[in-house]
């Protein structure tokens, strides 16, 4: 083999720089041009903590706790975004259960259309069942669909729907959930469920379970007092319920009841209009 000479040894390294910034700055560019083409927000939407910031986020498709076990697509920042009047509800809330110790804590709010394509994909994926054990364990993944726990479309990608709790204060940080770490039924007494700062609702987020229906005949005590409080609260100030899930509201008054938005769960979808 012939070995190359001193002047072309020497230009080796050079040309690696190159071919490394050149594919670095293809890289960006294409991550650039991706951004590009995203769709934008419509002007009412907004970010929750421009107009409350009190209210606590805890995002959870951002993260792997979920029913899924992994970040959800679309959501590129822990951001709870809405349009303006749902946004302004909220506030409205927030300041009635803060004069009772309480804080709102939203779990997610407007969610794209490529999030619930995402849900689509793994509910058909019948071998993926890592999260079974906490989210859906009584619930045979193949009925998903049919017991309308999974759907093609979502309220939330209106921009006017919200999962959410309530949080007595002063509120007490939840750990992150471990990846791996061993799961516990949704079902299960609040002392062995994946830790969670909220009040005791009979079930955690997200629970695939009849018992997660709001007025379910077998809550009762504090976890019924709890959803009512939850209930009378935001039914009072125009949103209503999912009866299905304790966490569900939407507010009726939404702008845009028939519109499914799919741009990205992010502070960019609304910079370029602030």
């Amino acid at each position: 083999m012939t070995r190359p000479s001193g002047a072309l040894r020497a230009l080796i390294p050079v040309l690696a720089a190159l071919l490394a910034m050149t594919a670095a700055s293809a890289t960006a560019a294409s991550a650039t041009a991706r951004a590009g083409t995203d769709p934008k927000a419509p002007a009412d939407f907004v970010a929750l903590r421009t107009v409350d910031p009190t209210i606590i986020q805890e995002m959870r498709y951002i993260t792997p706790h979920n029913f899924v076990g992994a970040r959800i697509d679309g959501y590129e920042q822990p951001l709870c975004l809405l349009t303006r009047p749902a946004a302004e509800a909220l506030h409205r809330a927030q300041i009635r259960l803060l004069r009772q110790g309480y804080s709102l804590k939203v779990y997610d709010c407007y969610r794209p259309q490529r999030a619930v394509d995402h849900f689509v994909r793994w509910a058909e994926n019948l071998d993926d069942q890592r999260m079974k054990s906490e989210f859906y364990p009584d619930v045979d993944k193949t009925r998903l669909f049919e017991d309308g726990y999974i759907a093609e479309k979502s309220g939330h990608s209106r921009g006017s729907t919200t999962d959410l709790t309530i949080v007595r204060l002063p509120a007490v940080p939840t750990r992150p959930y471990v990846p791996g770490e061993p799961l516990v039924s949704c079902r299960a007494p609040r002392s062995e469920r994946f830790p969670d700062n909220s009040v005791d609702m009979g079930t955690g987020f997200d629970c695939f379970d009849t018992l997660a229906h709001t007025l379910d005949p077998r809550v009762q005590g504090e976890q019924r007092a709890n959803r009512l409080l939850l209930k009378s609260t935001l039914e009072g100030l125009g949103f209503v319920n999912l009866a299905e899930e304790w966490w569900h509201y939407t507010f009726k008054s939404e702008p845009y009841p028939d519109t499914y938005f799919d741009f990205p769960v992010s502070a960019r979808s609304l910079a370029e209009r602030r």
